[in-house]
């Protein structure tokens, strides 16, 4: 099991039409969640940065392979064409990130 941690900023403008959207998320969206052996997935807000901290995690072989097969699915697809235009990358973020990845520092059960 791997955990991922990644952040990104949330226009203030669409803070409560994310909320209100995320409150039913599309079933397809969350089978290929799943599907992509994603697991313990949660999406915080710190406000009133209006930063947007998602953590989840992966139960799977090959993250990236499996990534890639989300961004494939034509239901995942739709999701995000709704989504993203609410969201603002961090300035920070490498090549190919839409969300930051964050290193983590410190981990208890």
């Amino acid at each position: 099991m791997q955990r991922v941690a990644q952040i990104i900023r949330l226009k203030p403008e669409v803070i409560q039409e994310y909320k209100r959207i995320h409150a039913a998320v599309w079933p397809g969206v969350l089978e290929q969640i799943h599907g992509s052996g994603i697991r313990n997935y949660s999406i915080f807000l710190r406000e009133p940065e209006n930063l947007l901290f998602a953590y989840f995690e992966y139960h799977g072989d090959d993250l990236a392979a499996d990534m890639a097969r989300m961004a494939d699915d034509p239901t995942t697809q739709e999701w995000w064409k709704v989504t993203d235009p609410m969201q603002s990358p961090l300035e920070t973020i490498a090549e190919g990130e839409w969300w930051a990845g964050a290193e983590e520092v410190f981990h208890t059960d």
